[in-house]
C-alpha cells in the first residue's frame, strides 16, 4: 500500500456474520478523496462502510444512518458521546451531573455551524429528524478524526443544508466516504463515485467522467421506470 493509500482492498468478500454480501471486493481509498457511495437499498452500502469502519479503526469518524442517539439525553451529551473513550468513566460519569466547561464550549461552538444553537440542554427526543440528524453529524466532528464515514448523513435535509453540511464536514477531515441518494449531489460535491448494484462494485470512478445516466444505471427500478412507456406502446 502506498503512502497515499488509506485502504486497499483486493478480491476480499464482504458482509457480516456467516453472509457475505459483497464478494470479491476490490477498491481503493485514497487521501484527500471525498467519496460519494452510491446504490440502491439492500446493495450493500451499509456492509462496505461497516467494513470501512472497522480496518480504519481510530481514524474514522462515524455518522450512522440511524443515528445512534440516546433520546433522554441533551443534545449536549449525545455530541460529547463522540469523546467517550478518551476519557475515564468517572469524569463521563460526573460529565452527566455537571458538563466539563471546555466540553461545553467546544460543543456549543460546533452546534451553531451546524444550526442547532441554543439546544444544548434539549433531550434529543424533543427534536426534529433534521435537527437529530444534524446532532448526529455533530458527535462524529467532535470525534476529531481524519477520516469521515457517513451512512446517509444528508439524507432529512433540504438540498441547501445538504451542501452546508458537507461543506463543514470537508472542512474537518480530509477525506470521506459518504452514502447517498441524491445523485446530483454526488456528482457537484464529491471528487468519485463507489456505485453498487446487485452485490457488485460496477462503478469506481472520478465524478468528472461522469453523467447523470451512468449513475442512473445503479438503480434497476428506474431502468424499469424507463422502459414502461416502450412496453406500453408495444401491448397499446
Amino acid at each position: 500500500m502506498s503512502v497515499t493509500e488509506l485502504l486497499s482492498l483486493a478480491d476480499e468478500d464482504v458482509g457480516h456474520a456467516s453472509q457475505v454480501v459483497l464478494p470479491r471486493l476490490s477498491l481503493t481509498l485514497r487521501v484527500g478523496e471525498r467519496i460519494a457511495l452510491l446504490g440502491q437499498s439492500g446493495a450493500g452500502k451499509s456492509t462496505l462502510l461497516a467494513t470501512l469502519r472497522r480496518r480504519l479503526a481510530a481514524d474514522a469518524a462515524w455518522c450512522p444512518q440511524s443515528h445512534g442517539l440516546v433520546p433522554q439525553l441533551a443534545v449536549y451529551h449525545n455530541v460529547y458521546m463522540g469523546r467517550l473513550e478518551r476519557h475515564s468513566a468517572l469524569a463521563n460519569l460526573w460529565n452527566l451531573i455537571r458538563p466539563d466547561r471546555r466540553a461545553w464550549t467546544e460543543i456549543e461552538t460546533l452546534c451553531g455551524e451546524l444550526g442547532l444553537a441554543g439546544l444544548l440542554r434539549r433531550p434529543v427526543a424533543r427534536l426534529s429528524g433534521g435537527q437529530r440528524q444534524r446532532v448526529a453529524i455533530a458527535r462524529a466532528l467532535y470525534q476529531r478524526r481524519r477520516l469521515f464515514l457517513g451512512d446517509e448523513p444528508v439524507a432529512s435535509v433540504d438540498p441547501h443544508q445538504a451542501l452546508r453540511l458537507l461543506a463543514l464536514i470537508d472542512a474537518r477531515h480530509d477525506t470521506s466516504v459518504v452514502a447517498l441518494h441524491q445523485r446530483e449531489l454526488a456528482l457537484s460535491h464529491f471528487d468519485r463515485v463507489w456505485g453498487l448494484r446487485d452485490g457488485r462494485l460496477v462503478l469506481d470512478a472520478a465524478t468528472d467522467t461522469l453523467t447523470l445516466d451512468d449513475l442512473d444505471r445503479l438503480y434497476p427500478d428506474a431502468d424499469a421506470a424507463s422502459s414502461a412507456p416502450a412496453d406500453e406502446a408495444a401491448h397499446g
